[in-house]
């Protein structure tokens, strides 16, 4: 078959050495030196749509530092490698999302001659932007840099957790500028700015964006605003300077993606009353490019402002900028700067960014595995370790979901929820080795339950606000997930009612609730209804944990309303009307039916409370069976796709369920089939966004030999690992043990198969392991081989653990 262009690059990809540069070192490298944040950075299909930034940041740091090269469409990450010119460099950025994204803000950009106060299309013709190779990308940990061609400026980045730092190697130029555009966020515009010169070194300021300027969800989420503050210092003095201002009409939206499909942005227009003037549109970029320009202008608060200041270079000439950033105050983000970055030595910055990495990787050390492995292992770690993120700051005070001032006792206030995929795997792996910061986001969530008034649990939350996005209760499994593994550093009981209501009511989230808890389903709605099961169940768990009997018991009768919408004659999970006949049915692998993001082939195994009850649903050998077809019809690149769609949660367990119908050896085939096949070393490693860590977290924990079904029953399907020893270190304020190691004997990529397995140096004939076997600390020994041992776990005594343990 002919490749298309698009793929033709992405088979090339991933032997690109050019993205990734290591220190060069004799001795063997460390595990943080082989992180590539290269890896996912694109947001087209056809790379893989990983939509993660390529920039340095610090472990779940609030700064992210990182080139920019689009502003509006679903580019959430505001970066994407084939794309050819890059418009600044920006202070925050989200990674690995859809829904448009969100921050952006504050974007830096060195230029030479005319100032242009518009960031163009191509380059430097049209606009501030500039052209840029690939090659002259270094990106590393702690550290970026590019040659900005337009300009023949070498622009490197670095950062420290609530600051970032510039440095700029200028050509000879009567004419040289760094020039802020204080407006710019990604799928939109902040709504009001303003700056102020404080003194020759400084300037001051903010950035308030709103559900009026776009964002996160195209500005469709309601009540939604923040404000970033900023202190900004150059290392020269402000001899020559000044403010752009656009005069924007107030009846213009500043929204990054059009209501309707726009084949080109250029003909938006914000007459037509079908369609909202967006951000790229021609319009808007002639309003821009107009903007008045205000020399000398020492402080001012519009709509649409930048911020420029101006100097002579010599050829080779460097100028640096630092910059602390704050959610909460200007001394907010002053303080942060000084904390942070106190004097101006780049390298000391980059080294001590690079040191914070390796310190959070310490945590799980490895032997073994190929250099491929060791670099997807490595950069997955990395990529799930950006958010939760802080959004407090160094004296802990933070703005609550009431948008008033707080501060937190023992925890770090945190940020960016991505509920919905972030449950399934990347918070299971936290709670072994970054407990700390489970209880972080517990705290964090309470906050914002209680401060919006809202009364019930975010989905996805996103500084502060509950946007509403995706379906379900997820954070009802990490709370109660948290509480069961120990982690219980907040108020319980609260704790323990903000999930009560938050599935059962009288304030929830959730859709068609009253009818839900009268018939047992949610009308015309897989997903809905199988998601309400499990959080039912996950609320029952943490009911019976205290006591409350009562509560349980009705739980966790309703966490078995997914065998309500199991039609025996189409053999799969089928949508209800509201007068209880069936949805029409269009056949398993077709989309829509009352699927979220998924079909009722894929949606339908979600049932990780009762697996057993969903093997009597179907009959085992029928299960077996169309599990089986489920993998082997997937492509092996395992991009969007009928069957196992790996690019989206929903089916992230299912390679785990066959372990529960006594096949543990196909749960091995396929979780190492797809670590083999859906990531990778190149900008297309990730075979869909990276979902806020989502899709990272289930390589790691794959990769180390184990991964939940049903996070909050706290057990573990053991896999196929791929290094020859992991290490796990575990946090003596929350576990006992010391530390847990996975050896792995006999390993290679033909030896998949496990073919018997010690504990402590005893035999284990199961093929999963409890959480608390785990974070007792111990040895977990597993001996491989390159053909399956059928009979390995596959007795009814060795099945995990379900809800209901019977089996037919």
């Amino acid at each position: 078959m002919k490749l298309k262009p698009f793929q033709q690059l992405a088979a090339t990809l991933i032997l690109a050495p050019i993205f990734f540069a290591s220190p060069a070192a004799a001795a063997p490298k460390a595990l943080v030196d082989y992180i590539n944040p290269v890896i996912g950075s694109s947001t087209q299909r056809e790379l893989g749509e990983g939509k993660t930034f390529p920039g340095p940041t610090t472990p779940f740091g609030l700064v992210q530092l990182s080139p920019d090269t689009i502003t509006g469409g679903d580019n959430g990450s505001g970066y994407s490698w084939e794309h050819k010119s890059i418009e600044g460099f920006s202070l925050t950025h989200m990674s690995g999302v859809g829904a448009g994204g969100d921050l952006g803000n504050f974007l830096i950009m060195p230029t030479t001659g005319k100032l242009k106060t518009e960031r163009g299309i191509n380059g430097a013709e049209d606009g501030y932007r500039s052209r840029f190779r690939n090659e002259t990308e270094v990106v590393r940990t702690g550290y970026y840099a590019v040659t900005l061609d337009d300009y023949k400026i070498r622009a490197e980045l670095t950062a420290a957790p609530r600051a970032g730092m510039l440095r700029f190697t200028f050509p000879k130029s009567e004419q040289s500028r760094i020039q802020i555009d204080l407006a710019r966020r990604v799928a939109g515009t902040s709504t009001k700015q303003f700056v102020k010169v404080v003194d020759e070194h400084t300037i001051e300021g903010w950035m308030e964006c709103t559900s009026a300027g776009g964002g996160w969800l195209n500005g469709n989420t309601k009540d939604f605003s923040y404000t970033v503050y900023f202190s900004a210092h150059f290392n020269h003095p402000l001899n020559k300077f000044g403010v752009w201002s656009a005069k924007i009409p107030d009846e213009w939206k500043r929204f990054g993606i059009s209501y309707r499909p726009v084949k080109d942005p250029a003909t938006a227009n914000h007459k037509d009353p079908n369609d909202r003037v967006i951000v790229e549109s021609q319009e808007f970029r002639d309003a821009v490019a107009h903007a008045e320009i205000l020399d000398g202008c020492r402080e001012l608060e519009g709509k649409h402002l930048g911020f420029f200041e101006e100097f002579p270079t010599m050829e080779g000439e460097q100028v640096l900028l630092k910059v602390g950033i704050s959610f909460v105050s200007v001394e907010g983000a002053r303080a942060n700067l000084l904390h942070d970055i106190p004097d101006w030595d780049f390298e000391r910055v980059q080294k001590q960014s690079r040191e914070l990495w390796s310190q959070a990787l310490a945590g799980v050390a490895t032997e073994g595995g190929t250099e491929t492995q060791k670099t997807i292992f490595a950069t997955a770690l990395y990529h799930m370790m950006i958010d939760p993120r802080a959004c407090s700051d160094v004296d802990g005070l933070y703005t609550g979901a009431d948008h008033k001032m707080h501060k937190t006792g023992d925890y770090t206030y945190r940020t960016i929820f991505s509920g919905w995929d972030v449950f399934r795997s990347e918070f299971p792996l936290l709670t072994i080795i970054r407990p700390d910061i489970v209880n972080d986001e517990v705290n964090s969530l309470m906050q914002q339950a209680l401060l919006s008034g809202k009364g019930y649990l975010a989905r996805w939350e996103i500084l502060g606000c509950e946007s509403g996005c995706m379906i379900g209760d997820p954070a009802v499994s990490v709370i109660t997930d948290a509480y069961l593994k120990g982690i219980r550093h907040y108020d319980v009981a609260q704790a323990y009612e903000l999930c009560r209501t938050s599935v059962a009511g009288p304030k929830s989230g959730r859709k068609e609730l009253n009818f839900y808890l009268t018939n047992g389903y949610v009308p015309e709605s897989i997903s809905w209804t199988l998601e309400n099961a499990y959080f039912d169940y996950c609320a029952g768990r943490f009911a019976a944990a205290l006591g409350k009997t009562n509560d349980a018991d009705l739980l966790f009768k309703r966490s078995l309303n997914y065998s309500n919408i199991y039609d025996p004659s189409v053999g799969s999970m089928h949508a209800k009307m509201a007068d209880g006949s069936w949805l029409l049915w269009k056949g398993a692998t077709k989309g829509g039916q009352g699927c979220v993001e998924s079909n009722p082939y894929q949606q339908g195994w979600f049932v990780p409370q009762d697996v057993l009850g969903l093997i009597n649903l179907m009959g085992k050998d029928y299960f077996l069976r169309h599990l089986t077809d489920f993998f082997e019809k997937t492509p092996t690149n395992f991009l969007w796709n009928d069957y196992c769609n790996h690019s989206d949660e929903p089916v992230h367990h299912t390679a785990y369920l066959f372990t529960y119908a006594g096949a543990p050896w196909l749960t091995q085939k396929w979780s190492r089939f797809i670590m083999d096949h859906a990531y990778g070393t190149g900008v297309n490693g990730i075979c869909g966004n990276d979902d806020v860590g989502q899709m990272s977290a289930w390589y790691v924990m794959s990769a180390i030999g184990f991964h939940p079904v049903s996070p909050v029953d706290g057990v573990y399907i053991i896999g196929s690992p791929i290094f020859d020893k992991v290490s796990i270190r575990l946090d003596p304020r929350y576990y006992q043990g010391h530390e847990f190691t996975v050896i792995t004997h006999n390993n290679s990529a033909q030896n998949i198969y496990l073919q018997s397995v010690q504990l402590n140096g005893l035999p284990l004939a199961r093929g999963w392991l409890r959480h608390e076997e785990v974070v007792a600390g111990g040895t977990l020994e597993l001996f491989m081989g390159p053909a399956p041992k059928k009979d390995f776990g596959a007795n009814i005594q060795a099945l995990p653990p379900s809800f209901r343990t019977e089996s037919k």
